[in-house]
């Protein structure tokens, strides 16, 4: 009787972890409006991806080709954690193919995150190279100004919270005065940015869970947002907007219960 109880439990088991993996296969396309001011009459639109985990991660760059084929953005945002090993880093030259296809009006602005750091300082520049062979912009607290029908549009990325390297400071050092986008992998760092100005902010880090039962219990160390259970989606702070992606790839086990991997298109009007 106990092997047929174990037995079953063993199939059961196998069915919700082969549900979960599944999950992870069920990539949602998300569109978010946002006004950067109340006299807007320009649009900026913002393809933005984050949490790779190109360890962990169920689309491959021909099914992201497909998924993106309609789409014309004018600036790709990537915020943080691609990889964590070296071995990987050859996976990303094709999904940064599909992205520079793309043409972005205004080209393509990625920042690191917590995972990217794990490599040695040899195997980041490595990382860095391959992000600058497809016209990526890195921006280690670090700002540039596109200039969008006359508009100033700073982009501003601020680097990893959760690992110490966040300097909002020296990210801002020189902006000029016009609409402000900010990118950065722990959107945490918005509760210590009561002195820097945004329009908009874009983070990722807490994959929307990744694993929710029925919350995402396993969070709450990662700070107060996480404790707030802010961990996706769009949120307002100090009347400003920021929006948390779930990520696009896994870390851990390759499973997702709660959540789903995230690709999202911003609409920022602006004046």
């Amino acid at each position: 009787m106990i092997y047929i109880i174990i037995s079953f439990l063993l199939i059961i088991s196998s069915y919700f972890i082969y549900k979960a993996y599944i999950n992870t296969k069920d990539i949602q396309i998300n569109n978010i409006q946002i006004e950067a001011d109340n006299l807007s009459t320009n649009n900026l639109s913002i393809l933005h991806l984050s949490d790779l985990h190109l360890e962990n991660i169920s689309i491959t760059p021909s099914e992201l080709a497909i998924k993106l084929a309609n789409e014309s953005p004018d600036i790709i945002a990537l915020t943080g954690d691609f990889l964590d090993r070296k071995r990987t880093i050859p996976k990303m030259l094709p999904y940064l193919q599909v992205l520079q296809d793309l043409k972005p009006t205004y080209g393509m602005y990625a920042v690191f995150g917590n995972h990217d750091y794990v490599l040695a300082d040899e195997d980041l520049d490595k990382l860095k190279g391959v992000l600058n062979q497809f016209d990526c912009h890195i921006l280690q607290n670090a700002n540039e100004t596109i200039m969008v029908n006359e508009r100033p549009i700073n982009i501003i990325g601020i680097d990893d919270y959760s690992t110490n390297r966040s300097d909002p400071a020296k990210a801002f050092e020189q902006v000029k005065e016009g609409v402000n986008l900010v990118l950065t992998h722990d959107p945490t760092i918005v509760l210590e940015m009561e002195d820097y100005t945004f329009n908009y902010l874009l983070a990722g880090h807490f994959h929307g869970g990744q694993i929710c039962y029925p919350k995402a219990y396993h969070l709450v160390k990662m700070g107060k947002l996480a404790q707030s259970n802010v961990i996706k989606g769009l949120h307002m702070h100090n009347n400003s907007p920021f929006y948390i992606s779930e990520g696009l790839g896994q870390t851990g086990v390759n499973i997702r219960i709660g959540s789903r991997p995230e690709i999202t298109l911003h609409d920022m009007a602006i004046k």
